[in-house]
This record gives structure tokens, C-alpha cells and sequence, in this order.
């Protein structure tokens, strides 16, 4: 029988949560604790796999960090923290030589879009771009700024980043690769 923690509310039915390698059971306060038992039971093999999964996931995690050392940062506040520091200076530095200039540079959590360009200029940032290299960090810098150019992504556009980065495709699989591998490993 799997170990749990059995968390009692007010709720009507029973369900089976895993979280950080453990598994957690919520369920109706007055349900007799062999009902909860034989809920548990049934889902054994449901269990089994998710506690693998988990495991998996934390160990990819770690491995991206112990291959990454030093240069990614291994919590959450330090990206964010090193992305408000780091970013707005590589925009700088791009903004200069393509002669554009932002309204603002903002750092947030999207975990779909590296990067974004509004139409009040405004550079956005997800913080996990900070897991990339240096030269996909460029990448998404320059082609945000191209924005401020050319606010699409014509024939126009992808001149004026091939103007200032001759080898955007490959830093673009570059990013496409890191997008797999921290989809496939969970980061949140």
C-alpha cells in the first residue's frame, strides 16, 4: 500500500494529487479511512507512474543544471533577478547599432513567448530566457528589435535581423532545442 497524506475538507469526492515526489489523497471529512484506502489501492499502478514521472523530471532538472553550472542561476527569484539586470543591456547594445529605441524593456513569466514587441515599443521578456546561451539570448534581443523596424515578420523583417546576426537560423534552432528540452523537463 502506497504511503499518502490525507488532506479532509469539505469536498464530495475523492482525488489523488502527486507533489514533490509524494503522494497527497483529498477527501470528504466524513468518508471511512478503508473507503480512502481502497480508493488508493485501486489507483496503485496510476501512482507508480506518476511517482516515475516525477522522479524522471527532477533528475532532467538536475542534470540541466550540473551541465549548465554556474551560468544558470538555480532559482526562480536569481533568473528573474539576473534577466532585469542583463537583458535591458543587451537591448541597449542592439538598440545602438539598428538605431531604434524602445519605450520600455519588461521582464515577465510567459512560458510560451521568449520575447515580445507591443505597438506602445515595449520590449517584453520571459525571464526563462535566461536559460539560453549567450548568442540565442542576442537572437531573441535583435529580433524583437527588428519589431520596432518592422512590426511582422516579412521578407523586410528578416532582413534587418540577418543584418546584425548573418547566423539567426542557427541560433534560432538553437532556441527551438532549449524550448523541447524545458518543456520536456517541466520548468515552471
Amino acid at each position: 500500500m502506497t504511503d499518502y497524506t490525507l488532506i479532509r475538507s469539505k469536498r464530495k469526492t475523492v482525488a489523488l494529487y502527486i507533489r514533490d515526489g509524494s503522494v497527497e489523497v483529498r477527501a470528504p471529512l466524513k468518508l471511512p479511512k478503508r473507503d480512502i484506502d481502497r480508493f488508493v489501492a485501486s489507483k496503485e499502478k496510476w501512482i507508480t507512474d506518476k511517482l516515475a514521472q516525477s522522479r524522471e523530471r527532477t533528475e532532467r532538472r538536475e542534470a540541466f543544471s550540473q551541465m549548465h553550472g554556474d551560468a544558470i542561476p538555480l532559482r526562480i527569484e536569481e533568473y528573474i533577478s539576473a534577466a532585469k539586470t542583463h537583458l535591458p543591456e543587451r537591448v541597449a547594445h542592439y538598440a545602438e547599432q539598428m538605431g531604434v529605441t524602445p519605450a520600455a524593456v519588461k521582464i515577465n513569466s510567459a512560458k510560451t513567448r521568449w520575447g515580445s514587441c507591443s505597438v506602445k515599443r515595449n520590449i517584453n521578456f520571459s525571464w526563462r530566457l535566461m536559460m539560453a546561451d549567450p548568442a540565442v539570448i542576442d537572437y531573441v534581443t535583435v529580433h524583437e528589435l527588428a519589431h520596432l523596424l518592422e512590426m511582422n515578420h516579412s521578407a523586410k523583417f528578416w532582413a534587418i535581423v540577418e543584418s546584425i546576426l548573418p547566423d539567426y537560423r542557427e541560433r534560432q534552432k538553437q532556441l527551438r532545442k532549449l524550448q523541447k528540452r524545458l518543456a520536456n523537463e517541466a520548468w515552471g
